[in-house]
C-alpha cells in the first residue's frame, strides 16, 4: 500500500484537534498527548509500506549462504 498523504494529514489533524479540544490547562500532557498521535501516524505509515523482491538473490545448489543483490520495490 502506497503512503498516502492524506490520511497521514488526517492523523495529524486529528492530534492536534484533540489537543485543541482539551478543557483543562496541562500544557505538557497536551504536549505528551499529540507527541503520542504523530508518533503513531508515523508508525502506522511506515507500517502501510510494502517491499516487493524483483530479483537479485542466489541461493548456492549445495547450501550455504544466499548472495547476490537484493532488488526490490517500495510501495
Amino acid at each position: 500500500m502506497p503512503l498516502v498523504k492524506a490520511t497521514i494529514k488526517s492523523e495529524v489533524k486529528e492530534a492536534f484537534t484533540a489537543v485543541m479540544n482539551q478543557k483543562d490547562d496541562d500544557r505538557e500532557g497536551a504536549l505528551d498527548k499529540v507527541a503520542d498521535k504523530l508518533a503513531d501516524a508515523i508508525i502506522n505509515a511506515i507500517k502501510s509500506q510494502q517491499i516487493t523482491y524483483s530479483a537479485g538473490l542466489v541461493a548456492p545448489s549445495m547450501g550455504g549462504p544466499v548472495t547476490g543483490t537484493f532488488n526490490y520495490v517500495i510501495s
